[in-house]
């Protein structure tokens, strides 16, 4: 079975290990995206770091977030550095597909142990 942007996911699960390995745990997010970003776009992946993220309600906005990554403008990628992965981290990035036109997201945690989870959200 084919999942939406399934060999774009792997690269970028395949990123993440590289970055993980090679700095381990207990640095802040902001060090972690930086360095999975520079890894992405060494292997030429297209890579927007703090994308903008507009919530409208009643056809105005009311809320702004900002996406740690976004790859090849079709997955959207939020980066912890957290002990382990919690629901509100699910929701974040679930909320995110909602606001955007992206379906798939990926949650990766810098943790103790390398988390991941893929979320997806169709808006059909």
């Amino acid at each position: 079975m084919e999942y939406l942007h399934q060999d774009l996911s792997s690269e970028i699960i395949r990123c993440f290990y590289t970055v993980y390995n090679k700095l381990g745990y207990g640095f802040l997010e902001k060090v972690y995206e930086n360095s999975l970003r520079i890894e992405l776009e060494n292997f030429g992946f297209k890579v927007e770091k703090q994308k903008p993220i507009s919530v409208y309600y009643a056809n105005q906005v009311v809320g702004d977030y900002y996406a740690d990554l976004t790859v090849e403008d079709k997955i959207i990628v939020e980066i912890k550095a957290a002990e382990s992965l919690r629901p509100e981290h699910e929701a974040q990035l679930i909320n995110y597909l909602k606001a955007t036109d992206f379906e798939i997201g990926l949650l990766l945690n810098f943790g103790k142990e390398p988390e991941i989870r893929r979320k997806i959200f169709t808006h059909k």
